[in-house]
Formats: structure tokens, sequence, C-alpha cells
């Protein structure tokens, strides 16, 4: 039986990728100034794909694209962080709603529970960019389970922004323990079919973790990433 080959990623996805980390890493700094062509030399592409690149990267709130004089890496306000948590607070929290009402069956909910159990490791070992990881993969998979493809891709479009926040105040947090017993308390009521306590539960989650997030980036003085 013969097997179909994996595909390969486009130069467009590759310099999305590249993009991407060279932002989160500051080597992008927010404010900064970039031609295409200077973007081009660096991945080592043509200017296409980086223009490409540069389009999905506007779309997802990391940079601005002006037309003939390159692109822009945008900082992160404060108001602006504020307003995202508050769509994904009421975006996830229906998602959360949704799933529990579903009937899911514990394999469905097997991901959900194995970022749970990595995140809590990852604590243990004070490892805060793994529990990051983790964390990041409770969010995406909840929104799936949702089973909402227009909240899927709303939410999308936030999670870079929001990552690129959490990155700079990631040392700066206590360990999130309270928050991983968040996260399983909403699996639970996932699990149990209670949309109500699905639903409040990972909205007060996710507004407790607004409240940090947005005191963390004014007392370290952190207003533009």
């Amino acid at each position: 039986m013969s097997t179909t080959p994996p595909k390969s990623k486009s130069n467009s996805a590759i310099a999305v990728e590249e993009l991407r980390a060279l932002i989160f890493s500051g080597e992008l700094a927010a404010g900064s100034n970039h031609l295409e062509g200077e973007l081009a030399l660096r991945l080592g592409m043509s200017r296409t794909p980086v223009r490409e690149a540069a389009l999905t990267l506007e779309a997802q709130g990391l940079l601005q694209v002006r037309a003939r004089r390159g692109v822009r890496i945008l900082p992160i306000s404060v108001q602006d962080m504020a307003e995202i948590y508050d769509v994904l607070t009421e975006l996830e929290s229906l998602a959360a709603g949704q799933a529990a009402q579903m009937g899911h069956t514990a394999d469905d909910l097997a991901p959900l529970a194995q970022s749970i159990d990595a995140m809590e490791a990852a604590l243990q070992a004070e490892d805060r960019e793994t529990w990051a990881a983790a964390d990041d993969a409770f969010h995406m998979e909840l929104v799936q389970l949702g089973g909402n493809s227009r909240v899927v891709s709303i939410v999308g479009l936030m999670v870079d922004q929001v990552r690129r926040a959490k990155a700079a105040t990631l040392q700066l947090r206590p360990l999130p323990t309270h928050s991983n017993a968040d996260h399983r308390d909403v699996l639970d009521a996932i699990a149990a079919g209670d949309a109500d306590s699905a639903r409040e539960t990972h909205r007060a989650h996710r507004a407790a973790a607004k409240d940090m997030l947005i005191a963390l980036l004014e007392r370290n003085h952190l207003e533009n990433l």
C-alpha cells in the first residue's frame, strides 16, 4: 500500500514561524521598522514569502504592513491586553460551556487532561517555559472542544498577542499553582456535563489571569512590549 509523503512547509509558512520567533525573542523589537528586503535577506529567501508572512502576522496583530515602507513591529499596550483578555474570556468561557454539553468521551478529553498533567509536572520542576507552552495547549484544546469554528478562528487571531505578553511577564509572576487548579476544575466540569460550572469557572480563571497580567505590565513598566 502506498503512503503519501508528508507535505513540506511553504516558504511563506516558514517565514511566518521565523518572523514570529524573532518578534517573540525581541530581536525584532517593538516599535522597530524593517524593509521587506532586509527581512528577506535575514531569512535567506525572496521577498514574496516574506510579504505573505507579513500579511499573516499583521492579521494576528504582531506587526503593521506599510506600503513602500516595509513593516513596523507593533507594541502591545495595557489597553490592548485588557481588551483582548475581555474577548478571550467570553469566547473561551462560551467554548467551555459548549464542550460540557457535547458529551465528550474520556478519549476526547485526553489532550486537555494531558496538558494539565504537563503543566503540573512543569511546576514541580519550576520550568515556567514548559508550563507556558502546556498552558497555551490547554486553552487552544478547550476552544477546539467547544466545536464552534468561528470561535476557533477569532481566538486564533489573538493568541500570539497574549503569548508575547505572557512571555514578557513569565519570570515575574508567582508559580501559577492556583491556575492549574482552575484548569482541573474546568476539565472536571466538562467531563461531568456541567455547562454552567465549566463556563463560570473558566470565566473567573481568565478574569484573574487578566488582572495579574495587567498588574505585572504596569508594575514593571512593560506597557509597550
